[in-house]
């Protein structure tokens, strides 16, 4: 049952049904974001598949007016990108797009780790080792979103723990891109793990408060990331 029209008949379409909707105290509209940003991240929607207004109605159970407050939440997030006689599509990135993305989180992220070394509190420390922990146990698991969940949880811990609002502000306008891009990298066989190992490096440098180590231990982490994502959207071009 398909909830979105798309450029290949092949394409896997999204696991969701109209009684997954509601059974939670959380608003309508907020599960709904949920359920079709999980369908994305987790590629049961493709890169330049439409999103059919109609289609999702019926499949979701919802009005048309809650599916296009979704649709232009999700693309403020950049998840969907509206084009013009085409309607909603889910957002597909330029193996470009992709490589300037990552060439923004390098400094960035490696600025919240030192920052983090600078200033976190001791309960910080602790809450990003239980983070990285938390990742090599979902890298062991065939689960995608549990993966993409331990990985939130892990730069939520770091960015938090930096004390810099300015750098939390500026990564969160990349922040469903920057998903998207983990998604895809963390899709191909062996890197969840690689990733974990590479995290784990971090917090170790971390904990031995060495700031420049813990710096150029999330450079090289982003910089495998980017060529393993990197080499997956060229290949899919």
């Amino acid at each position: 049952m398909s909830v979105a029209s798309s450029p290949s008949s092949s394409a896997p379409g999204p696991t969701w049904t109209a009684d997954q909707v509601g059974r939670v105290a959380a608003p309508l509209r907020e599960q709904v974001v949920d359920l079709v940003r999980d369908a994305i991240l987790g590629f049961r929607l493709q890169p330049g598949q439409r999103l059919v207004e109609r289609e999702l109605v019926e499949q979701l159970g919802v009005s048309r007016a809650t599916v296009r407050e979704v649709l232009r939440q999700l693309a403020a997030e950049g998840l969907v990108t509206v084009v013009p006689q085409r309607g909603a599509i889910v957002t597909a990135l330029s193996p470009d797009d992709a490589a300037d993305l990552y060439e923004m989180r390098a400094p960035l992220e490696a600025l919240a780790v030192q920052r983090f070394v600078q200033r976190a509190a001791p309960e910080h420390v602790a809450d990003l080792r239980a983070a990285v922990t938390e990742i090599e146990r979902t890298a062991e698991a065939a689960d995608p979103q549990a993966q993409l969940r331990a990985k939130d949880r892990f730069y939520e811990v770091l960015f938090r723990g930096s004390g810099s609002e300015p750098l939390q502000q500026t990564v969160a306008g990349l922040q469903a891109r920057v998903r998207l891009l983990r998604a895809t990298s963390l899709s191909e066989p062996g890197r969840p793990r690689e990733a974990a190992a590479e995290l784990r490096a971090v917090v170790d440098a971390v904990e031995a408060g060495d700031a420049a180590r813990a710096a150029a231990a999330c450079v090289q982490h982003i910089q495998n990331a980017a060529r393993t994502a990197l080499a997956r959207l060229r290949t899919d071009s």
